[in-house]
């Protein structure tokens, strides 16, 4: 188990005006408000070098830990080293952003935090392609598709023990994790790059990284879904 602490945030002014909605030339804004919440941002990361262990229908077990889904058991069909993950940049941003009374404000620090986690999740995978060699990577979260529930996210944690103690995250009973501003999954090689929206029939989602793939889904046998 590793632990990455002090991930470093890579800013670009230009598309932090994108996602904050600024003026176009509003550089010095998008300055200003980085200047506040960088210091507010401690991003962690916690992941596990693991193995698969057996595969059922549609599980898969990692490190003892098994796992429901279709799509993952089949993404993992011919993979025996996956890397569990929990990232989060901390409480501190989102504090600042709830107790401020503009609600523009805070729009723009929500905002920044939500590219803050990204980053910091282009930075793990990153380490990993790095530190074992390899050429890509693709990753599954527990919740972002029916087929692999929130409720996964139990099992997930289960794989770290005590997370709060790592890096200062907690699971609730609602499967939300604190700070909110925090994402875990597992990331596993590919030949292909994957993304769970590919799967996904969702309309005007704001968060796609892929388009809806109709023949993609009926591969992964998701038709009665």
């Amino acid at each position: 188990m590793k632990v990455l602490d002090n991930i470093p945030i890579k800013w670009d002014l230009e598309e932090v005006g994108k996602q904050l909605r600024l003026k176009e030339g509003s550089s010095s804004q998008a300055r200003e408000l980085v200047v506040i919440a960088e210091p507010l941002i401690k991003a962690k990361a916690v992941y596990e070098v693991s193995y698969i262990d057996q595969r059922g229908e549609n599980t898969v077990e990692v490190n003892g830990v098994t796992f429901t889904s279709r799509v993952l058991r089949i993404n993992l069909e011919r993979i025996e080293r996956v890397f569990p993950f929990i990232i989060t940049i901390g409480k501190a941003l989102e504090d600042r952003a709830s107790s401020s009374s503009d609600l523009l404000r805070q729009f723009y620090l929500e905002a920044l935090g939500d590219m803050a986690l990204r980053s910091s999740r282009r930075y793990v995978e990153g380490y990993l392609r790095r530190h074992f060699g390899l050429e890509q990577l693709s990753r599954m979260s527990p919740g972002s598709l029916k087929d692999w529930p929130v409720t996964e996210q139990k099992p997930l944690f289960s794989l770290f023990g005590n997370v709060k103690d790592l890096i200062g995250v907690t699971l609730t009973e609602s499967m939300l994790m604190i700070p909110r501003k925090s994402i875990s999954g597992v990331f596993f090689p590919t030949e292909v790059k994957f993304f769970s929206c590919q799967l996904c029939p969702r309309k005007g989602c704001p968060a796609r990284k892929a388009p809806y793939d109709e023949m993609l889904r009926e591969k992964y046998g998701l038709h009665d879904e």
